[in-house]
């Protein structure tokens, strides 16, 4: 055979091979299952590396452990070692796992690694981590975060001129089953956290579903959810704008300066929502909440525009004297320090909104300072509803805050 049968011999089988993988991979060849949710509610994980020295799992399914961070001490899933036996390693829960969407990742050899037999996932600022969910029946909390057969409302990623901000934006806009019939709907005004974007309640927070689920079983009113990016120099998510395909990092939206705060540009959002969808346009049809950062924001929105909210939703709250968000600030406001401030709460209050709801985890690192505002409130006699929950600052708690609040909210 000469030189050029044998190149067109190889280039065959090498095109044979890449066919037969693919194939593979599109006619389910990866035999193994994880995780799998077994009969008595326990979860196996498991994953085929033969090669590999150690295998370790992580997630929120996990006891947590304490450890420091820039923010003091906080909590984190602990590290599980998987077992090896020909070549899979494997690791089965000690007890059932309740209702519940979880997230994991797996450690090879010490290094982050996806299940490759499970295509569920979501992006947390620059990491990417598999999901779960565990539901038993209908009405429970996986059940509630799952894609059910109810009607569906739709998602929209929505660009808006932003003036302020001299510069045109991504939201993420819900609108219940239904929108298109006509009507005017209510607003829910939803903020994420610091290193979040327009994407994280829809992503992490199933906001989608939760609001489906929930409207269909007639526990909340239908409402249009504004979903905003509250990074003020950002356009949209990373590589869903002009910077490019840049890799995200915590806080990383700080740098350069924005041109005004998230507080300072609220109003272009309303003004964009209220001028092209069919929403209510006084007090009584508007919520705002968010959580962390979010959470900070609507407590200096609120403040900062008394006339436009009558619920107001703070889960765990960096709550901070500033209207431009700085974390350092977040500890221990004294808010009768600024009198400017102690205003614009007493004129919030002073307008009688119908909810002003506090949520936060008996563990979480801002609790010191949500408890010193809610000191002030109390000194105050301010109305306000307060929530507190196990655990910390997790996703978690803020899915079931956004579950609780929006029950209460247009009654």
């Amino acid at each position: 055979m000469n030189i050029s049968k044998k190149c067109a011999a190889t280039a065959i089988l090498f095109i044979c091979c890449l066919t037969s993988m693919a194939q593979q991979a599109l006619f389910g060849g990866n035999e193994i299952v994880s995780p799998e949710i077994n009969q008595d509610g326990t979860v196996t994980f498991r994953l085929f590396a033969p090669n590999a020295s150690q295998v370790q799992v992580t997630g929120d399914f996990l006891p947590n452990v304490k450890v420091d961070s820039p923010f003091g001490e906080i909590e984190q899933p602990q590290i599980i070692d998987l077992q090896k036996v020909d070549g899979v390693w494997t690791y089965t829960t000690p007890t059932a796992l309740s209702p519940e969407l979880y997230s994991y990742k797996f450690k090879v050899d010490g290094l982050d690694y996806l299940d490759p037999s499970n295509v569920y996932m979501c992006r947390d600022i620059a990491s990417y981590t598999n999901i779960f969910i565990v539901s038993n029946k209908k009405d429970d909390t996986g059940y509630l975060y799952s894609v059910n057969d109810v009607p569906h409302g739709n998602v929209s990623k929505v660009w808006y001129e932003s003036p302020t901000l001299n510069m045109n934006r991504r939201m993420t806009v819900y609108t219940p089953a239904g929108y298109e019939k006509g009507g005017k709907y209510p607003t829910l005004y939803l903020l994420h956290g610091a290193g979040g974007d327009e994407e994280a309640w829809v992503s992490l927070g199933r906001a989608a579903q939760i609001f489906d689920n929930l409207i269909a079983e007639g526990k909340i009113e239908p409402m249009v959810v504004v979903m905003t990016n509250g990074n003020t120099n950002s356009e949209a998510a990373p590589g869903e704008w002009s910077k490019g395909m840049y890799k995200p990092s915590f806080m990383g939206h700080m740098n350069p300066a924005p041109a005004a705060s998230m507080e300072d540009s609220f109003m272009d959002v309303v003004n964009y929502v209220e001028s092209n969808y069919n929403v209510y346009t006084d007090k009584q049809h508007r919520a705002i909440s968010g959580l962390s950062m979010g959470g900070g924001h609507s407590f200096s929105i609120s403040k900062q525009y008394p006339e436009l909210f009558d619920y107001v939703g703070l889960f765990s709250a960096a709550v901070s004297l500033k209207n431009n968000f700085r974390l350092e600030e977040t500890a221990n406001p004294q808010v009768d320090a600024d009198p400017v401030v102690a205003q614009q709460l007493k004129t919030l209050f002073d307008g009688n909104p119908k909810l002003y709801w506090i949520a936060i985890g008996n563990t979480d690192f801002l609790y010191p300072a949500n408890e010193t505002y809610r000191n002030y409130l109390d000194s105050k006699g301010y109305k306000y509803e307060y929530v507190e929950t196990d655990g910390g600052h997790i996703w978690r708690n803020w899915r079931l805050y956004l579950t609780d609040f929006t029950q209460k909210l247009f009654k």
